[in-house]
């Protein structure tokens, strides 16, 4: 009988490592696993940030571009009303234009 107890006894050690290595390497597998899809994780998340970067650099590129037409629309070779009117006003101090020329261009410039 007594080998009937001591084969038990051994039978439930062996199980009882058997059924620990199979917890720990379970663990270990679960571990690796949460760790792999946290880096994937991750890594999309970097992608989705980069992508939005990406189109916020795109819209401000959109914006300069449609800033800078604008501003190439307007006539970028006309001096300022201010400017003329007071050229001609030198003008005429000099005697370079008389009244009438000088009310004229002056209407010209004011439309």
């Amino acid at each position: 009988m007594r080998r009937r107890r001591g084969g038990l006894i051994r039978g439930v050690a062996r199980t009882a490592v058997v059924v620990g290595t199979a917890s720990a390497v379970a663990g270990g597998v679960q571990h690796h696993q949460q760790q792999k899809y946290a880096e994937q994780d991750a890594q999309a998340q970097q992608e989705a940030d980069a992508a939005a970067y990406q189109q916020q650099m795109a819209a401000m590129q959109a914006q300069q571009a449609a800033a800078a037409t604008a501003s190439a629309a307007a006539p970028a070779g006309t001096p300022d009303l201010t400017a003329q009117l007071m050229q001609l006003g030198q003008l005429k101090s000099q005697g370079i234009l008389n009244d009438e020329e000088f009310q004229a261009a002056k209407a010209k410039l004011l439309g």
